[in-house]
């Protein structure tokens, strides 16, 4: 393997990225000047077009790009929110632009200047990887599978790749000195770094059993084009089931209804229509009376949160990122936003440290480190559900939960407390934030 002792961005070595879906396209953008040769292995054919793929079977389900992760990944791709304005995605303003009913009711209409980006999955995706495209360092092999990885006994060396279609014994070897996991939740890593028998990372999860169905609508004629989007969230733990309308390119809605386990919604249209039924408020099903499918009904159970804690242990020369590091439970909207900070917490790392085994070591702190704050509100609100399995417990959560309570019950009558949540709802400040005295104060006093 060669020298660990590079830094800087001389374009030192291959860097190779396992997966290229969007965690793994920002991966390969982040990594381009401080390595001469990037290889992002996909084992999907990209659609000419913006169209799910098998691989990624989340994308026919909503998603938001939170204003932490829109202000990120504008960084790392200026001009990006042009390109996807072009592709008529929306900007919705949090909670101007939403009818969003909170568990402790509806929350105020007001402007905070913080917005998440609406549209589809393949929209988004295809507007970055077009960009990434644009990068000459870096090369795409399509429809190719990872076998495992290559190792000297104590890194991670290269990987070992089988192009689709090929014979069980055609397989090739691509040394590199970093490779970069970003193969979402289903990745094979921590398989392939036990059989080699290298040190694996330890894992946090938490599993809330959550499934959701989603289908898309043509907005009705007589429909206001500026429908704002609808957020009925569940009122745990007596109301596991939640609702999204958010709208999206071509004249469309994208409806997600879901619940965690034991009010999972039931298969195909007779399931989503009872699950809409079963909503707290009727706003979704009084929406779609007049509104004509435009798609058919699409199921979707995602599995445990993980959190993969590869900044502690793990062989040199790995990076893991997205879901490939870290996983949530989908209905807080922040694994596409997390995603965009893994890759650019990587970006920092080895313009910094070069790709060698100093930068991989601190790119996996840093996109550990990323991920904190996503994940400590994730998990903690994910075991408020009583038949949620693992994840944090004791006095502190229990406490954090009440006063959690407290604030959303401020924000639904104080826009300042309302605005300093959904700050931190959408990834641009801490929760600590939340305990300044601006919104401790009120909020202790009540509403």
């Amino acid at each position: 393997m060669a020298s660990s002792g590079n830094t800087g961005t001389d374009g030192y070595g291959t860097a190779v990225v396992i997966g290229g879906g969007l965690a793994g396209s920002l991966a390969a953008w982040a990594l381009r000047g401080t390595a001469r040769r990037i290889v992002v292995v996909e084992r999907d054919r990209y659609p000419e077009q913006p169209a799910a793929r098998s691989g990624t079977p989340q994308g026919h389900h909503a998603h938001l790009l939170l204003e932490g992760g829109r202000r990120a990944l504008e960084e790392m791709l200026p001009g990006i929110g042009a390109e996807l304005d072009a592709r008529q995605a929306r900007l919705v303003d949090v909670p101007a632009d939403m009818n969003w009913l909170s568990s402790a009711g509806w929350m105020p209409r007001f402007s905070t200047g913080l917005a998440f980006v609406s549209c589809t999955r393949p929209v988004l995706d295809h507007a970055v990887l077009e960009r990434v495209r644009t990068e000459p360092s870096i090369e795409f092999l399509e429809g190719t599978a990872v076998l495992g990885v290559l190792d000297d006994g104590a890194a991670v060396t290269g990987v070992r790749l089988r192009a689709r279609g090929a014979a069980e014994d055609e397989v090739t070897e691509l040394p590199a000195e970093l490779v970069v996991d970003a193969a979402g939740r289903s990745s094979g890593m921590p398989g392939w770094l036990a059989a080699a028998g290298l040190a694996t990372a330890p894992e946090e999860r938490v599993d809330p059993g959550v499934a959701y169905s989603s289908r898309l609508f043509h907005r009705p004629a007589g429909a206001d084009p500026d429908q704002p989007a609808v957020y009925l969230q569940t009122k745990a733990p007596d109301q596991p089931r939640f609702g999204v309308l958010l709208p999206v390119e071509g004249g469309r809605w994208l409806v997600t209804v879901g619940g965690m386990r034991g009010a999972e919604p039931a298969p195909g249209e007779a399931g989503f229509a009872a699950a809409l039924d079963a909503l707290r408020d009727p706003i979704l099903r009084d929406l779609l009376v007049d509104a004509e499918p435009a798609g058919e009904v699409r199921g979707f159970r995602p599995g445990p949160g993980v959190r993969r804690h590869y900044e502690r242990s793990a062989p040199e020369g790995l990076v893991a990122v997205g879901d490939a590091a870290c996983t949530f439970n989908p209905v807080y909207g922040q694994g596409i936003s997390t995603a965009v900070f893994g890759a650019r917490a990587l970006r920092e790392a080895v313009r910094a440290h070069g790709i060698g085994r100093a930068g991989a070591r601190e790119a996996r702190r840093k996109v550990a480190a990323a991920a904190a704050d996503a994940w400590l509100m994730s998990s903690s609100e994910d075991v408020r559900f009583p038949a949620t399995e693992g994840g944090p417990s004791g006095a502190a959560v229990r406490i954090q939960h009440r006063y959690l309570d407290r604030v959303i019950a401020r924000a639904a009558v104080d826009e300042k407390v309302c605005a300093a949540f959904v700050a931190v709802m959408g990834l641009t400040e801490a929760p600590t934030t939340l305990f300044h005295p601006k919104v401790l104060w009120p909020v202790l006093r009540g509403a």
